[in-house]
């Protein structure tokens, strides 16, 4: 029997397609209301503070199609998060000094050509990666990709050429098909279409056959290959996926402060993905996007208030973890009397 009849064999889960996509949307909408929300408050600073959200809700996304239905704890994401924003950054850089990268490419600030080369990148560098990390599980596949990130993160501090340790800034300007990019709204809507693309697509994508396949490895791999279905094939094509995803988000936030820092790579934002995840609820492809929103609003408004803010904040998630176990998500689906989430 072959692998393609297998996977059709299986029992398809059980779906939900409108209510999903009806989330979707809503949270979509809630999130354009903001810059209104700014204009009518007369402060400027909610549109970054959105756009942040909408960014960090893409990588996160990005890291739960492997952590919330692939069962993968991935420390290499902000390692992969910073390729996609450095591959703005520098070919922005050669771009300014009128040279070629590695004497072949030439620079550009075209985000229609860069946002496509950081996805492929960060996709290349997450197959390269996933192909040693996939080979294990448990600790030893979260203590892989920690060192990984770890290696990304030193390697990029040693590029000196691009600002070492102090990061790199962006100072040409960044264009979409010809016309500048730069501007605070219109790049805030930008960055919401394409979340609002990400979700969709991978909500159809844990919907179907694969998506099945992916959350049968993360329940029992040995009866999947029991079956004949290699898992390594679907976690490796999810991991890559994922890592393209990811990169995207970095490129977005590189263009968006029109700066890039190894500090945007290191091993605690990848933490801070994970927990954005966990917080928002992983059982849904767009429970991140809650998490990412409460994460950051609440890392805002606690830090106003004291120094010892992270205290309150590690007391909340453990709060929302004990209580809720899916997350955010599954108070909203309690609010609105749908119960708690699948």
């Amino acid at each position: 029997m072959s692998e393609q009849t297998l996977v059709a064999a299986l029992p398809a889960a059980p779906r939900r397609p409108f209510a999903d996509l009806a989330a979707i949307a809503v949270l979509i909408v809630l999130l354009a209301l903001v810059p209104l929300a700014a204009s009518w408050l007369g402060n400027p600073f909610l549109i970054k503070i959105g756009t942040r959200i909408v960014v960090f809700s893409i990588a996160a996304v990005a890291l739960n199609l492997v952590l919330g239905f692939g069962g993968l704890v991935s420390l290499l994401h902000a390692g992969l998060f910073g390729i996609g924003g450095y591959v703005v950054g520098i070919m922005a850089f050669h771009a300014d000094a009128g040279d070629l990268f590695l004497g072949v490419l030439p620079g550009s600030g075209e985000l229609a050509l860069v946002l496509p080369l950081a996805m492929l990148v960060s996709a290349g560098a997450a197959a390269l990666m996933g192909v040693i990390s996939l080979r294990t599980s448990g600790s030893y596949f979260i203590m892989i990709t920690l060192a990984f990130n770890q290696m990304l993160f030193y390697f990029f501090i040693a590029l000196q050429q691009y600002g070492g340790e102090d990061g790199l800034q962006i100072t040409t300007d960044l264009t979409l098909f010809g016309r500048s990019a730069t501007g605070r709204v219109p790049f805030f809507y930008g960055c919401l279409v394409v979340l609002a693309i990400v979700l969709v697509v991978l909500q159809r994508l844990i919907d179907s056959r694969f998506g099945i396949v992916l959350r049968a490895a993360a329940q029992n791999e040995r009866r999947l290959t029991a079956l004949g279905i290699p898992p390594l094939r679907y976690k490796l094509a999810a991991f890559a996926l994922s890592g393209a995803i990811a990169g995207l988000a970095g490129a977005l936030l590189a263009a968006g402060q029109q700066f890039i820092s190894p500090a945007d790579m290191s091993w605690v934002r990848s933490g801070d993905l994970v927990v954005m995840c966990v917080l928002g609820g992983m059982a849904v492809v767009w429970g991140p996007v809650i998490g990412a929103a409460a994460f950051l609003v609440l890392e805002i408004v606690l830090s106003g208030w004291s120094v010892h803010w992270q205290l309150a904040f590690g007391l909340f998630i453990i709060a929302v973890v004990v209580t809720l176990r899916g997350g955010l998500v599954d108070l909203l689906r309690l609010v609105t009397g749908q119960g708690s989430a699948r």
